[in-house]
């Protein structure tokens, strides 16, 4: 890592404290926004400058499916200008800055060309978010401001914002995740649908009001009897507050009634877009999306009959910078809300839970024990306990190959947070826990990179040994001792004298642990001599 963005500075109890500058950018439907933040080693974050550049990605992906080469270079000219800005700051390490794009170039048909566009162009690789992540991220957002939001942590919530391209929704309920799910309803997309009617402008408010309860009614999200309040985020809330309350940031989040939220809405449905720019002095972009805007957070508050609502001046970006600073640990909460969707699966297919859990339990202290041997960060120590807790769930489906159905089950879950190459690494560690080992014929496992290729054989040659640990099911194995030498790892498990189910199942499912790391597997119980599996 360059030393260029880390700098020594001085903290009350005369200790010194690495602060690093950090920097996000994200690729949204409307604008390329930049965050550049310091953060400590303690987790504290200071955003030093945020900037915005108009690029309607979304014009060309919701009007013809595809990103314009013009458009391509309007990005490529922002991103080499905010390239600029950071080598004022010394903030050139890769390590240190994060590109993301979300829903106007992930729904492209050529997201592949735009992204290498960028990389050839800049020589930074953009990160296309699917919606788990943009979720995840949300999460994160809130939860480095949840001292601000009253009553987060024991009522029911719906998070949203409506941005360029969908709304996303979180559903909290006393500080855990329900659910989450996107809806294809945002600014720019509306704008673009009312543009293709070919119908009068007066006629606009009405068919934004009922595109927008058509969206709506059909979302996944079920929010039950129970009441909710609404947490709205985004920019265009932001806004709302600023005009109307005078609320540029805040301490809390602001509390308005949904009436006001109509009342300026409609004022400004009622106002052509050149109007809108000269009053408020924005763009003719941010103009023309926010009506559309303004009415789905309205519509929203509607379907969830709630007739006050709360705005919180955090982005996506805030999350970003999180994660960022965090690099690839996240928080406990977060792992948390991860694991319990993941259990919820189980359940949903009626797996063992006793046994996935102890199988989770085994597996942690292998990866621990084992971390100079397998060399893997420690992100991967959640993909190995998801794989463990999901690993038989494909029994659901039948006795016969369940691996394979275990894998497609995953595959096709949705685990709160996830990306799909995560996902991917998750099914297959879960495949290959059986005697199969990874072929190049397996295309899910060969269409991988290598790094992830590696992963995933390294994980699933210790899931193996935790499923074998406990090929009983009766959980009995509960401390054991690893030590490695060149040739062999030997397993110490001192409360037990007969291991001859475990061993025998290390015989049948080790080969691929001695193929990988090139060892051999040695069990050694209480007061007695082990014996080397091949």
């Amino acid at each position: 890592m360059s030393t260029d963005s880390l700098k020594i500075e001085s903290v009350p109890d005369g200790s010194l404290e690495k602060v690093r500058q950090i920097a996000v950018i994200e690729i949204g439907t409307t604008a390329i926004r930049m965050a550049i933040a310091e953060g400590t080693s303690q987790g504290e974050l200071r955003t030093l400058e945020s900037l915005r550049q108009s690029v309607a990605i979304g014009n060309d992906t919701y009007s013809t499916g595809r990103i314009s080469r013009k458009t391509i270079e309007m990005c490529v000219d922002v991103l080499r200008g905010y390239q600029e800005k950071l080598r004022e700051y010394r903030l050139e390490d890769v390590e240190n800055i994060r590109v993301v794009a979300t829903s106007a170039v992930r729904e492209a048909e050529n997201t592949l060309s735009f992204i290498d566009r960028i990389y050839i162009a800049t020589g930074w690789e953009v990160d296309v978010l699917d919606v788990a992540e943009v979720h995840r991220v949300m999460y994160q957002s809130i939860q480095s401001s949840r001292e601000k939001i009253d009553g987060l942590g024991q009522d029911r919530w719906v998070i949203a914002e409506v941005g360029g391209g969908n709304t996303e929704y979180l559903l909290m309920h006393h500080g855990e995740i329900e659910s989450s799910n996107a809806v294809r309803l945002g600014s720019l997309r509306l704008r673009a649908l009312l543009k293709r009617y070919h119908t009068s402008e007066t006629r606009w408010p009405q068919l934004l009001r009922n595109h927008a309860q058509n969206a709506l009614a059909e979302t996944r999200l079920s929010i039950g009897e129970l009441p909710v309040k609404l947490l709205a985020l985004g920019g265009e809330m932001r806004f709302f507050i600023a005009k109307t309350q005078g609320v540029l940031s805040t301490e809390k989040a602001v509390r308005l009634q949904l009436s006001d939220l109509e009342k300026f809405t409609d004022q400004i449905l009622n106002k052509n877009v050149d109007e809108v720019v000269r009053e408020f002095k924005i763009s003719l972009l941010d103009a023309e999306t926010l009506g559309p805007a303004l009415v789905a957070n309205m519509e929203l508050a509607h379907a969830l009959n709630v007739d006050h609502l709360y705005v919180l001046p955090v982005s996506l970006r805030d999350g970003l910078l999180r994660e960022l600073i965090d690099q690839d640990v996240w928080s406990e909460d977060l792992v948390n809300q991860i694991v319990r969707s993941a259990v919820d699966v189980g359940r949903k297919f009626e797996f063992d839970e006793a046994h996935a859990h102890h199988v989770v339990r085994l597996s942690k202290m292998l990866f621990n024990q084992l971390e100079e041997l397998h060399g893997l960060g420690r992100q991967y120590e959640l993909l190995l306990v998801l794989s463990s807790l999901l690993h038989e769930i494909g029994l659901y489906v039948g006795t016969s190959a369940y691996h394979k159905h275990s894998m497609y089950l995953i595959q096709n879950s949705e685990l709160f947070g996830l990306s799909r190459r995560q996902l991917t690494i998750i099914s297959l560690v879960a495949r290959y826990h059986r005697r199969a080992s990874p072929k190049s014929t397996h295309n899910s496992f060969a269409n991988l990179r290598r790094k992830d290729r590696i992963a995933v054989i390294k994980l699933a040659a210790i899931l193996r040994i935790a499923v074998a640990m406990d090929s009983s099911r009766s959980q009995r194995i509960h401390d054991f001792e690893c030590s490695v030498d060149s040739q062999q790892l030997l397993i110490t498990i001192p409360d037990q004298a007969d291991l001859s189910m475990e061993k025998m199942m290390i015989q049948q499912i080790g080969g691929l642990f001695q193929d990988t790391f090139g060892m051999r597997i040695l069990l050694r119980g209480a007061g007695g001599a082990g014996r080397n599996w091949n």
